[in-house]
């Protein structure tokens, strides 16, 4: 199948996958998304609030003045209090920006990494929805199927890394590839391999190694663009963007599957039980 014939069967997949999510008793995942929102949100508050906190004990005790009986104690006691104030609400900032520029450029795939046991059931039960295929539940496989899942985020992240570390040195050689064409040309990549891990679910099922997965997903590049695109989109709005990817990641798990199952055919799966 050509790349462009992929693409549009990746992309139009996401029709089937809005109509399966409302139809078919799926809707009820996207509880997970919104519990891992919550779980971000509370942790990030309190461990920001627990560093600023120590910072500013940290400093009052290293700036505390024990002797206060000598001219200007008392000034320089008010001084050392004030600086660690300020201090402390300069690292409250600090903090602040870091949780949001590693949300902003790895948001994506912490996602992935924590909702990847959903992922793993949501494509089976699309399957199931899609031919019928069951698969009799196995606790050390669904724990392999997760630790792939996760493994396989990281090795992406570090390839797309290692595309932008080479594109932005590159940058600044040419600067045009460092501008407008350099954007464009991390979001397919990142768009590849987000498609990648939301299809590899559905290989890990047909017993594919990752080797063989990688080959797959290479032959049908567009397929697996098209899938991640909508993902990374979402990714671009700003601030809410990584809120709301969650909730998308659920619906391109959907997408994903359909669209394996327009490539091939998942029914003949022969690791999977049919229903009578």
């Amino acid at each position: 199948m050509s790349l462009f014939k992929n693409f549009g069967v990746g992309f139009s997949s996401y029709g089937k996958a809005i109509e399966l999510l409302f139809t078919k008793g799926l809707i009820w995942y996207m509880v997970f998304p919104l519990l891992l929102n919550i779980l971000f949100l509370v942790a990030g508050w309190l461990g920001i609030g627990s560093l600023t906190e120590w910072v500013e004990n940290w400093l009052q005790n290293a700036m505390k003045i024990e002797d206060n009986s000598f001219f200007g104690a008392e000034y320089l006691t008010s001084v050392s209090t004030y600086i660690s104030t300020v201090a402390s609400g300069f690292v409250w900032v600090v903090m602040k920006f870091i949780f949001f520029f590693v949300f902003a450029y790895f948001g994506g795939y912490i996602v992935l990494i924590c909702l990847s046991p959903v992922f793993a059931f949501l494509s089976e039960k699309t399957e199931e929805i899609l031919t019928g295929n069951k698969y009799k539940f196995n606790g050390d496989q669904m724990m392999r199927d997760v630790v792939r899942g996760i493994l396989l985020a990281l090795r992406n992240l570090f390839i797309e890394l290692f595309y932008m570390i080479i594109i932005f040195f590159l940058g600044l050689f040419i600067p045009l590839l460092g501008g407008i064409i350099g954007g464009v040309l991390l979001f397919f990549i990142s768009s590849y391999f987000y498609g990648f891990s939301f299809i590899d679910y559905t290989n890990e099922r047909r017993r594919m190694k990752l080797k063989e997965s990688v080959k797959f997903i290479r032959a049908n590049k567009g397929l697996a663009i098209a899938n991640g695109m909508v993902f990374s989109f979402m990714l671009l709005i700003p601030f809410c963007g990584t809120t709301l990817a969650g909730f998308v990641a659920i619906i391109s798990v959907i997408a994903a599957t359909v669209a394996t199952h327009k490539v091939v055919d998942l029914s003949d799966n022969p690791y999977a039980q049919k229903q009578e």
